[in-house]
């Protein structure tokens, strides 16, 4: 039994100094930097968020992303908090900030213009995205009652579909609403002041 004993005990200080000296390489992991184990973070799951969340820095978004390493789960974040968290500073030394990228000059000639910028990709709005544009134009006014609260339970799969996407068309055009009538009150008062 003593000899079993003492073969574990030796397996077991193998083991360990062949760690200690393996391990001993003095480079700081990502799991080390980061005080957490990164998941996977592919470009795609970048592109993803991004297009749907312009306004989210990237960095914040990977740093997110490396932390749950899901595209559901850090929309989920933005959408209930409508931000995410800056990365630490330990972050940058892992993923140094990217430049952005240099406006063209406004006067450069036309052919040059054309031939290396890159002509820039036209905003889609929410009114055009669920094509809202003829109930913009009746200007029908939604009452704040209206918009939010439970919708019923609809009998078929398509009556629910009908129901929500009228629930999301009422909810964009008071959206709208609201701010149209927030610049009205901002340019009201600065003319006063003016």
């Amino acid at each position: 039994m003593s000899e079993v004993v003492n073969v574990v005990v030796a397996f077991a200080v193998i083991v360990l100094i062949f760690r200690w000296v393996t391990a001993g390489d003095g480079q700081p992991t990502a799991a080390d930097t980061l005080g957490f184990r990164p998941k996977h973070v592919s470009q795609d799951m970048l592109d993803t968020i991004s297009n749907m969340f312009p306004d989210i820095p990237i960095d914040n978004i990977r740093y997110d992303l490396l932390r749950t390493g899901s595209v559901e789960t850090t929309t989920n974040k933005i959408l209930e908090r409508g931000y995410l968290d800056a990365p630490p500073p330990s972050y940058f030394t892992l993923y140094p900030r990217t430049p952005a990228p240099a406006q063209p000059a406004a006067n450069q000639n036309a052919n040059s213009a054309s031939s290396s910028a890159v002509q820039p990709k036209p905003t889609e709005t929410l009114i055009s995205r669920y094509h809202l544009e003829d109930r913009i134009t009746k200007s029908e006014a939604i009452a704040e009652s209206e918009v939010g609260g439970r919708a019923a339970w609809e009998d078929t799969p398509e009556k629910r579909e009908a129901s929500l996407k009228e629930r999301k068309a009422k909810m964009i055009l008071a959206a709208r609403q609201r701010m149209l009538a927030a610049k009205a009150e901002e340019k009201e008062a600065s003319s006063i002041t003016a």
